[in-house]
């Protein structure tokens, strides 16, 4: 099979039908099948799809609402395409986008093409303006330069969506863990659509979220597989300040002045501990990183082909 549609709900009981009717006028000529996960809706949404499917759809029914990312997951998983996408349940993206991001996919050989919503129908306050902030911020930090972090609208190779580790709330950072396994990114411009039925799950509140996900995934791009990168120049240099400072007591002591008391000497002495403390916690994330990669039999590389010499 060519193609895998990945598609999330919960609560979208008024936008399954005509969802379904795009998707199946606009890829009509593709080999593909259509995952939807149902993320606990309480509402009317899975009768709707069971009495619209047609033999291409399948339906994932999660027993409770897990949120986005484990759905995405749960879809993921059931895909069987050599391409996946993803794409939201509330008509906003444009299943017409889809043709076209999977030929810039393949004539360019691309491993990932995200969708830029250039005009995006959302509420300037409440959606568009965190979400500029948050793009911003996570280019800067992470060095991934996607536009829109936030559009759902992607198009995978199968191997990479399928290695992505999705947990959490880290379907927003897709980008980021697709070039940790050494993906080829780009993005394209794409429709976007106002929300017609049911009631956004998105507002201010995630982007506190948002920015802990996103410290997260800094660590993951430069120490997730050599902690003690981060935790030994900070244990080293904690604890070289806190000797430097209690050497100067002692100093100080052998003069004949008194340091009892001074805040100074406290000061050595919790700088000396938290150095011990880092170098500390620096050897036991290798010890538990060389635990996670053996124990599982990960790799700590991914290869993307072996070309074998003919002469």
């Amino acid at each position: 099979m060519e193609l895998s549609l990945v598609i999330t709900l919960l609560n979208e009981e008024d936008n399954v039908a005509p969802l379904l009717e795009s998707i199946y006028r606009e890829l009509h000529a593709f080999d593909y099948e259509l995952i939807l996960v149902d993320d606990g809706s309480t509402d009317a949404t899975v009768e709707r799809i069971r009495a619209l499917a047609n033999t291409r759809t399948k339906l994932v029914v999660l027993n409770r609402n897990y949120g986005q990312t484990p759905a995405m997951a749960a879809g993921i998983e059931h895909a069987s395409g050599q391409y996946i996408v993803t794409l939201d349940g509330d008509l906003q993206n444009d299943p017409a986008d889809i043709p076209m991001m999977l030929e810039k996919l393949k004539n360019e050989k691309w491993d990932v093409v995200a969708g830029f919503r250039q005009n995006r129908q959302d509420k300037a306050l409440v959606r568009k303006f965190p979400s500029k902030i948050a793009n911003y911020l996570i280019r800067q930090l992470t060095g991934v330069h996607i536009r829109d972090y936030g559009c759902t609208l992607k198009v995978f190779k199968s191997q990479i969506a399928k290695n992505l580790g999705l947990y959490g709330e880290l379907h927003r950072f897709i980008p980021i863990l697709a070039v940790l396994q050494g993906g080829k990114i780009t993005d394209v411009p794409v429709k976007h659509h106002a929300r017609i039925h049911g009631q956004s799950k998105y507002g201010l509140g995630r982007t506190l979220k948002v920015m802990s996900d996103l410290l997260l995934m800094v660590f993951f791009q430069k120490y997730f597989r050599r902690p003690i990168h981060l935790f030994g120049p900070l244990g080293f240099i904690t604890l070289f300040a806190g000797i430097v400072i209690n050497l100067y007591l002692l100093v100080v002591k052998i003069m004949g002045q008194d340091i009892w008391g001074r805040p100074l000497l406290l000061l050595g002495f919790l700088l000396v501990l938290a150095g011990i403390q880092f170098l500390t916690f620096g050897l036991i994330a290798e010890l538990m990183m060389r635990t996670y990669y053996e124990s599982q039999n990960k790799k700590t590389y991914v290869v993307r082909e072996v070309i074998q010499g003919v002469r």
